[in-house]
């Protein structure tokens, strides 16, 4: 399978990783959603490739994801607790160290009325 992940000797399915790191970001206090990118870079829910786990040369893995938060909980905040939480799991469930979890807040959920 030409998609697959090698760490250490084992091909895992990139969306086994994007999955980790999914879960991970849900658990997140002011994880609204965990978004995707759609046709023309557009945002979009559901199943998708918005999450990218790469690795390096190294054998780290680096990790871009796309949030919708909840307003009323500082950004920055959410986005620190979202590297944390998605490194933790993935060094947790893979043995690999992560070089950078990138994270883009590409909506804000407000309340409904």
């Amino acid at each position: 399978m030409s998609d697959e992940i090698m760490l250490e000797g084992l091909g895992v399915a990139p969306g086994v990783l994007e999955t980790i790191a999914t879960l991970a970001a849900d658990k997140v206090d002011g994880v609204a959603d965990v978004l995707t990118r759609g046709v023309a870079g557009l945002v979009q829910k559901g199943p998708g490739r918005g999450i990218l786990v790469a690795v390096g040369e190294d054998g780290a893995l680096s990790v871009q994801i796309h949030l919708a938060v909840k307003y009323g909980i500082p950004l920055r905040t959410v986005a620190t607790d979202v590297q944390r939480s998605v490194s933790d799991a993935l060094v947790a469930q893979t043995g690999q160290q992560v070089s950078a979890v990138d994270v883009f807040i590409d909506s804000i959920v407000f309340p409904e009325q």
